[in-house]
């Protein structure tokens, strides 16, 4: 109950500081109740950002079980998406890159790299390995770790009235045209196997978080 209600206050849009005195009024308890299950906020601030984490990691899963037997370029796109959508709700971004302290921040930065971005890895590691992907893999992890970083904390979206799932859609299409060739192909890729190869935009396929 703690930790969930921290997790409500902690993440609430436009929140920047939340006080054990803001906790200990939403919970109609006293601090020295909640520092009897946590010795201090940042021992707190942890317990819920495992939480988080743990969610983020559930819709991944299911986000990689329901594009099995997918197209590969299918595969990557529901996976970025449902990371981008993840880390977005979280403020995953924003809590690396200053807020909390310094602590807190690196914990951030390596539940992000073991939840998100390894397993961005393996995934291209897999169609370099099928030979889908030209490029080395790990040029491509490189470049789609950068754009979404990026993206989280952009005010692009904003600026071009899209959402950041649009602008993360375009982002993956853009990062991958011409990447991607179809598994059957024993011969250079011509334009039009190009443009059948690229990740379906949401023109051609609707795809929930």
């Amino acid at each position: 109950m703690i930790v969930e209600a921290a997790g409500r206050l902690f993440f609430a849009p436009g929140s920047v500081r939340v006080s054990m005195d803001d906790l200990a009024r939403e919970l109609g308890m006293s601090k020295k109740t909640i520092y009897r299950h946590f010795p201090d906020k940042r021992s707190l601030l942890a317990a819920v950002l495992d939480r988080q984490f743990a969610a983020v990691e559930r819709t991944l899963t299911a986000a990689a079980q329901d594009a099995q037997g997918q197209p590969f370029g299918v595969r990557v796109q529901r996976f970025l998406l449902a990371a981008g959508s993840e880390l977005g709700r979280i403020g995953a971004a924003q809590l690396a890159a200053g807020r909390g302290d310094a602590m807190l921040r690196q914990y951030v930065e390596q539940r992000v790299d073991t939840v998100v971005y390894r397993r961005l890895d393996e995934l291209f590691r897999d169609g370099h390995r099928q030979g889908l992907l030209p490029a080395p893999p790990e040029l491509l992890s490189e470049i789609t770790r950068g754009a979404l970083e990026r993206l989280l904390t952009s005010q692009l979206p904003r600026e071009l009235d899209r959402t950041a799932a649009d602008l993360l859609r375009a982002t993956v299409d853009t990062v991958l045209y011409g990447a991607i060739r179809p598994a059957h192909s024993g011969h250079p890729v011509t334009g039009d196997e190009q443009l059948e190869a690229v990740i379906p935009t949401a023109r051609d396929e609707e795809v929930g978080p």
